[in-house]
């Protein structure tokens, strides 16, 4: 009878903290077809056209991913995130310059102080582009292709990362990598965000040990229907004093499910190439839900002609 009594007391125990814990799989798949042109050290040009999946003219790259959070108590919360990412040409494994989890793959604690997370992730400096580039950071993206995600990237490992509460609409977050686990070089990158009805703006600063700092100043203003953006970029090639610098400008539409986005950005000093580009991308997407569209897009980057058409579905 007592051990009956105990496995209940164990089982209702346990059902009581699954129910407190979610795990959730979730996933995006985006193919499309695609010209994309490259150059060669001597200008000449070379193009080809296929099918496209985890390319430069595909909105995003397809991703298998689960998340989990369980409530502490209290306020605190701890919670994990793993994601891969996977080409749908052939199936192949796209990591993002990972392993297998080459996405994401962290934990983090969090309470009323903010959130602590250690592991793989997307870089401060990325969400503050975030929260005010015109096509959500689209792989086709003028910005982020121009001026490679404030100059070191999209994702880290090995990276420490503090992220504030949100003080009506004002967050930052900070993150840092030690030396050792960075090939003898640390690195730190924060982020300061202000999102609050139709304004957002955000500033990204990173640095690298050995290599100048860089920088992003952007904003963006929401209209309702119609929403204009613009930034100033600073960056240098990693442990190198070739600097690039310039401006983006660009303006999107909402027309019911259709969208427009034209955004361009031009160099005011670019030493990496030894000349000056004005880079654009030019996109046309139509909501078939809240969760599925098509879209379309021209990208001109650094003298280059890219386009693409293609189909993504969020899960």
């Amino acid at each position: 009878m007592k051990k009956s009594l105990i496995a209940l007391a164990v089982l209702g125990f346990t059902g009581a903290a699954m129910a407190q814990s979610s795990v959730t799989l979730y996933g995006v798949a985006d193919a499309g077809v695609a010209r994309t042109q490259t150059v060669d050290a001597n200008g000449n040009k070379t193009s080809k056209t296929g099918m496209s999946s985890a390319g430069t003219m595909n909105h995003g790259n397809s991703r298998l991913g689960v998340r989990g959070v369980e409530d502490l108590g209290g306020g605190m919360k701890v919670g994990f995130n793993f994601e891969t990412g996977l080409s749908l040409k052939d199936g192949a494994t796209a990591t993002s310059g990972g392993g297998f989890w080459g996405r994401a793959a962290n934990v983090w604690l969090g309470d009323f102080w903010g959130t602590f997370l250690m592991g793989r992730t997307l870089n401060p400096s990325y969400y503050g582009i975030a929260a005010w580039e015109l096509t959500s950071l689209a792989n086709y993206s003028a910005v982020a292709n121009t001026y490679s995600y404030n100059g070191m990237g999209a994702r880290s490992s090995n990276q420490f990362t503090y992220s504030t509460p949100n003080f009506g609409g004002l967050s930052a977050s900070a993150g840092y990598i030690a030396k050792d686990d960075n090939g003898g070089n640390s690195k730190w990158d924060l982020n300061v965000i202000y999102a609050n009805g139709p304004i957002a703006a955000a500033l990204g600063v990173n640095k690298q040990q050995q290599s100048k700092t860089n920088y992003t100043l952007g904003g963006k203003y929401n209209f309702g229907s119609f929403a204009v953006a613009a930034s100033y970029n600073n960056v240098y090639a990693t442990g190198t004093s070739l600097k690039r610098r310039g401006f983006s400008l660009g303006g999107r539409a909402n027309l019911g499910a259709f969208a427009v986005t034209l955004d361009l950005t031009r160099d005011t000093k670019n030493d990496i190439a030894g000349k000056k580009y004005t880079n654009g991308v030019l996109e046309g997407k139509y909501a078939l839900s809240k969760r599925t569209f098509i879209y379309a897009a021209y990208l001109r980057l650094n003298s280059t002609n890219n386009y693409g058409i293609g189909l993504r579905h969020n899960f």
